[in-house]
């Protein structure tokens, strides 16, 4: 495809005779007799080279090269001039022209003036799409590695959160193997504590002081034989019945019982609990979920709060989240808290979140816990749907 070029002079036979050269050279050639017919023919037809006079009425060469330079930067324009001085040379090379030819100018000399500039055109818009296309690679690169990088960062989360639940998972046996044998040496001795003390009770019934000794003694192997209870819970599963059961139903039952405490607190409930299909599973270890979790979370807002509750389901999953507006829970602590045994209340056990933990578990599901401390935390929970009972 031939090279266009566009040759804007206000004189007619400079036109003619500059037409009739070019295009006996086998370029295409465009004519116009004025500055701003010449701009709009750059606009429509983005000729390669515009040969451009110097001196022209209306708008003069050097205003009509100002604008074609900067917003037809890809067109070049080689200056006609009958002026030779070299101040004009220097003004025309500042305003972007890449060239200039003195009237009268040499046919073979405009025509190699061209061509030159045409190849200098070449290399140059060459250069510009090579300096394009290398920006364009080095910004791919860069979102690659941005995309890697997260990539690595989020697989990493996940291995560690893999690892933390395969170390807590361990925790549970360890702890299910200890706790059964624990039970049992200590329920003996227990027992024989309990019955001894039975047998004494009537003998000192006559002393008040005495008796409620005995009364004391039987509050403290009750207290003992119900920490063993709660230690078995958190590491083995006991009796079970599975039946279809509505986790909305089992929230609301679970708030219910806490309604005086929360009204006394001054907390907020809300609750956004979608229509779910029923899981097959045992209401009493979902109860024991709801009612650890209801009662951390008002344990944390004793001078009121927030107490929000809600329930999802997608085609595969259940989503839970119990979050509440308490102080949260310390970057020291965050991952202790699944752990038997751990708890930063007064007279806590620390079995609550160990059982949520095993019976979630239990279940196929997950658990988690977003927290900042001084701002709450919220309790996430993934269970699979399970098919309903027939």
């Amino acid at each position: 495809m031939p090279d266009r070029i566009l040759v804007v002079d206000d004189e007619k036979i400079i036109l003619e005779l500059t037409s009739m050269i070019l295009k006996s050279k086998g370029f295409e050639v465009l004519t116009a007799g004025g500055g701003e017919e010449g701009l709009r023919l750059v606009e429509e037809h983005r000729p390669s080279v515009v040969l451009l006079d110097y001196m022209m009425p209306v708008m003069d060469g050097m205003t009509v090269l100002k604008k074609i330079r900067k917003s037809f930067p890809d067109t070049y324009v080689i200056m006609f001039t009958g002026k030779g001085s070299e101040e004009i040379a220097v003004e025309l090379m500042k305003a972007g022209a890449s060239d200039y030819v003195l009237k009268p100018f040499n046919n073979q000399d405009l025509v190699e003036r061209i061509e030159n500039v045409l190849k200098i055109r070449r290399v140059e818009l060459l250069n510009k799409e090579l300096r394009l296309e290398r920006e364009r690679l080095l910004r791919e690169i860069e979102e690659w590695n941005l995309e890697l990088e997260r990539r690595v960062a989020q697989k990493s989360c996940e291995l560690e959160k893999a690892h933390a639940e395969i170390v807590q998972a361990e925790k549970l046996a360890t702890l299910g193997h200890l706790s059964a044998g624990m039970a049992h040496e200590i329920r003996n001795p227990l027992n024989s504590i309990s019955l001894f003390a039975q047998i004494l009770k009537p003998v000192l019934a006559e002393d008040a002081e005495k008796a409620s000794y005995i009364d004391k003694i039987l509050k403290e192997v009750d207290r003992i034989d119900d920490i063993l209870v709660k230690l078995l819970a958190a590491s083995k599963r006991p009796r079970f019945e599975l039946q279809n059961l509505s986790l909305g139903d089992v929230i609301q039952n679970c708030l219910s019982s806490f309604q005086e405490q929360l009204t006394n607190q001054d907390i907020e409930v809300k609750l956004d609990l979608r229509p779910s299909s029923p899981i097959q599973a045992d209401p009493a270890e979902f109860e024991q979920v709801f009612n650890n979790l209801f009662a951390n979370a008002i344990y944390e807002m004793p001078q009121g709060g927030t107490l929000s509750v809600s329930l999802q389901q997608d085609n595969t999953h259940l989503d839970i989240t119990v979050s509440d507006t308490g102080g949260g829970i310390s970057p020291e602590h965050i991952n202790m808290i699944f752990d038997p045994f751990f708890t930063t209340k007064k007279k806590g056990t620390g079995f609550g979140l160990s059982v949520v933990l095993r019976i979630i578990k239990t279940y196929n599901g997950h658990i988690s816990v977003d927290t900042q401390e001084g701002r709450g935390s919220v309790f996430n929970i993934r269970l699979p749907v399970a098919q309903a009972l027939t």
